[in-house]
């Protein structure tokens, strides 16, 4: 099966020359955790996602009316094809730990996104022996806190608490 077959589409996008409340806005109106940036070209320039507007919003101690989308955005994007397997797709996920990847048409414009829950409602769907297997790895690989080869049981993490 082709990812274009599972994945979302038409995806919003928002020019690179943005700023994050419109990121935002597009991510509230479009319910959404993640929006590829593209060029004035239409090819894909990076993705915003709603944790990179808050962790931007922190450490740059702006308004988000006043910081470019550029500067939040991952430019390094792992993205497939649609021509591509959904198999390969969630082998991308799974080495790179991401839970979407943008889905480039043949003059790498954006024609759609892929997230783990697409996979998650195609096993769903599916039924076949195998299929929740690889769904069920792709979730534990990308969801392994980065640095841990291995996905087993969780490692006791002390919890930070904050002063009140």
């Amino acid at each position: 099966m082709h990812v274009k077959e599972v994945m979302s589409h038409p995806v919003v996008t928002c020019p690179a020359d943005s700023t994050l409340d419109q990121a935002a806005r597009l991510m509230w109106e479009f319910d959404c955790g993640v929006v590829p940036v593209v060029g004035d070209d239409g090819r894909l320039a990076g993705v915003v996602t709603d944790r990179d507007i808050c962790m931007a919003a922190y450490t740059q101690g702006g308004a988000l009316n006043t910081i470019p989308v550029s500067t939040a955005m991952a430019k390094q994007v792992v993205a497939g094809h649609g021509d591509d397997s959904v198999e390969s797709v969630e082998a991308l996920m799974r080495a790179n730990q991401v839970r979407r990847i943008p889905i480039l048409d043949g003059e790498d414009r954006v024609m759609g996104l892929v997230s783990i829950n697409d996979f998650a409602r195609l096993a769903a769907r599916a039924r076949r022996p195998g299929v929740d297997r690889e769904l069920v790895k792709t979730m534990a690989s990308v969801c392994q806190p980065r640095g841990n080869e291995e996905v087993g049981e969780p490692e006791s993490v002390p919890h930070a608490r904050l002063a009140g």
